[in-house]
């Protein structure tokens, strides 16, 4: 029986990534619409605040033990070459710092820990999460580049059609998903570089959250079942 619109939802929600990326729409979602009703409704203003400082506060308790998977892909497939093992190993080192020091930054933030460490925990994390990216992106390059290869050899060879077209279309949702993950990496990594180091660009209302929604929604594209 093929899954219909409400079976996907379903499985999607079901998936930690999936209830994590559509908090996150309504994080940013928030974030959007306080900062356009903040200079004529500061009441509702308010109100979508609250939402988004509840939504990420939610995400944060929600990804409680996250830290491990980058452990744990290193454990089981670090790559299957020298220079994919090494990124590997940098990528996943910073997104395990991420976790691991965004763990203590949630409990600073809902007052189970000292409140007064939450700006230096929220560095760490947003370094951890900003040196992982970048090679979690060059590591996504890479794999395309290999996929646009491959692409152009099925192309050029004498193998039957319906062959090729099958694996034709296995390459190229490859590429999607990858540059999907581009994406929402780019997008993380300016959210984390707005806290690294401040800037006019990175730190606009506007820029965090078109940031925001563009990772979440590369999210729920890449983990939405097929």
């Amino acid at each position: 029986m093929s899954l219909d619109t409400v079976d996907k939802l379903v499985v999607f929600l079901a998936k930690r990534d999936g209830i994590d990326k559509l908090v996150k729409t309504f994080q940013y979602v928030a974030k959007l619409a306080c900062w356009h009703v903040e200079a004529t409704r500061p009441d509702a203003a308010e109100r979508f605040k609250k939402w988004e400082v509840a939504s990420g506060l939610s995400r944060k308790a929600f990804r409680t033990g996250r830290s491990l998977t980058g452990f744990n892909a290193l454990r089981r497939n670090p790559g299957a070459t020298p220079v994919i093992r090494f990124l590997a190993v940098l990528a996943n080192s910073g997104e395990m710092v991420y976790f691991f020091f965004d763990h203590f930054l949630w409990l600073s933030r809902i007052g189970t820990l000292d409140p007064k460490i939450a700006k230096k925990m929220s560095f760490i994390s947003a370094f951890g999460e900003s040196f992982g990216y970048v090679f979690f992106i060059i590591i996504d390059c890479i794999f395309i580049r290999q996929r646009l290869r491959s692409l152009k050899r099925l192309r050029t060879n004498d193998e039957p059609k319906e062959e090729v077209s099958g694996k034709v279309s296995e390459i190229q949702g490859d590429i999607v998903m990858r540059l999907m993950g581009i994406s929402a990496n780019v997008a993380d990594l300016i959210i984390a570089l707005a806290e690294i180091q401040p800037n006019p660009f990175c730190n606009h209302t506007v820029t965090l959250g078109i940031s925001g929604l563009v990772s979440a929604w590369a999210g729920w594209y890449r983990n939405w079942p097929s």
